[in-house]
């Protein structure tokens, strides 16, 4: 069996070994556009990827992909930071809630921020 070179160059694009015998494309995101993606953008990056194929692959080529989804994952977790105090406002859930009994407020909050999760994927994260 030949011995396989662990790095080569063809057409200006550099290729690495992968473990499993085949060349990758070593491609690195533009200089300050590392962003972490949180569930919103995973979320996000699916929805273009299946229905709006050509703006998905754009934002690839450019290298705005991870700053495009990190500024989605941003948006959600405000809108839904702002949904939560509302709804939490409107049911009457506060810190004596709290503090009196502590199940019941556990109950209201996941109930609470399911509803906003919903709201939130359904409003920003799906369209």
């Amino acid at each position: 069996m030949e011995k396989l070179e662990k790095v080569i160059v063809e057409n200006g694009i550099t290729y690495v070994l992968g473990e499993d015998d085949i060349y990758y494309p070593d491609l690195q995101l533009p200089e300050g556009t590392n962003y972490n993606i949180g569930k919103f953008g995973h979320m996000r990056c699916e929805y273009p990827k299946e229905f709006r194929h050509g703006y998905y692959m754009e934002l690839v080529f450019e290298g705005k992909l991870n700053e495009y989804l990190h500024d989605i994952d941003e948006e959600c977790h405000e809108m839904l930071d702002r949904i939560v105090e509302k709804m939490k406002e409107k049911q009457g859930v506060t810190e004596q809630l709290k503090a009196e009994n502590q199940m019941l407020w556990v109950g209201k909050m996941n109930n609470i921020i399911a509803c906003a999760e919903a709201v939130v994927v359904r409003e920003v994260v799906y369209v």
